[in-house]
């Protein structure tokens, strides 16, 4: 176990690293087939502790679903890859991890045919996923290469110690030249496609910095957004619940003549980790790509 997980509950960790339910994880657990130092990991609320190895015998059930096949055809740029972690540049239109409606064409299924020693690490219908960015928004994302390495880089995400910061373009001018937006996201009661502000919702900040504003072609603000939690969809329902919606989010009131973009202006520029083997802090950047270069450079 890495140190940020030091103390977690033995449950809440197992369902971290497998990506299956807590229940599913508790009638493992009792039925002796998680263990804890290769003895029986007991009680569900154990705290596990750093340095200890947590093993999961998995029975066929859990691990039958289809595996994503590798696809060369998927086109995406590798910024970093060494023998624990890949660091990509997504690109906009490329969902990360096959799923409801996309069982092939992603990036996992491209990922797997540059890199086939990725399928053996956690949840295998998405193996080396760590976290995710929509289908819309391009930039950087980290992909694990060993189990210790996702183990580490998901204690990370949890103790907020990897570094995430975005850019977009906003509708309208801000008040202040800087803030944390503070509001818990969840899915939306009415079109459960979409997520909203929502008291039933999960924790969710985001802060934000605004670079520069436009007036024209219209009164518009690029904004800096750095994640401290990583809710579906966050930046994109923070920035529109403070009247400031993504430029060309068709999903969150964005999408406006003006400034016409057939996809939201959100690209995740910066990510920065502790590296899983040497503990060393890395940071990889992105620049903006043609299509939101393009959108900046005629404004005034």
């Amino acid at each position: 176990m890495p140190r940020a997980l030091d103390g977690e509950r033995l449950d809440r960790v197992v369902a971290l690293l497998t990506g299956l339910p807590r229940s599913r994880v508790a009638e493992l657990v009792d039925a002796g087939d998680v263990r804890v130092g290769g003895a029986a990991g007991g009680s569900r609320s154990r705290r596990v502790v750093e340095g200890e190895v947590v093993e999961v015998d998995l029975p066929p059930s859990d691990v039958e679903a289809p595996r994503p096949a590798p696809d060369a055809g998927v086109a995406f740029d590798v910024v970093h890859a060494d023998e624990h972690v890949i660091v990509i540049d997504k690109p906009a239109g490329l969902v990360v991890h096959p799923g409801a409606g996309n069982v092939g064409g992603t990036l996992v299924n491209g990922v797997l045919a540059r890199f086939p020693d990725v399928a053996e690490v956690g949840d295998p219908g998405r193996p080396g996923v760590v976290h995710r960015l929509d289908r819309g928004t391009s930039g950087l994302l980290v992909v694990a290469r060993t189990p210790a390495a996702h183990a580490s880089l998901v204690a990370q995400l949890r103790a907020r110690a990897v570094e995430r910061a975005y850019v977009a373009l906003t509708w309208g001018h801000f008040d202040a030249p800087a803030g944390l937006i503070d509001a818990p996201v969840g899915r939306a009661e009415v079109d459960r496609t979409r997520m909203a502000i929502s008291a039933r919702g999960r924790e969710a900040r985001t802060r934000f910095r605004v670079r520069r504003s436009f007036t024209r072609p219209a009164e518009l603000a690029l904004v800096e957004c750095r994640l401290e939690t990583g809710r579906t969809h966050q930046i994109r329902v923070h920035l529109a619940a403070i009247g400031h919606p993504v430029v060309g989010d068709t999903r969150y009131r964005g999408a406006r003549p003006s400034v016409p973009l057939g996809r939201p202006f959100l690209h995740a520029y910066r990510l920065a980790f502790d590296h899983p083997a040497t503990g060393a802090r890395v940071e990889y950047d992105a620049a903006l790509p043609p299509d939101l270069a393009e959108v900046v450079a005629g404004l005034r």
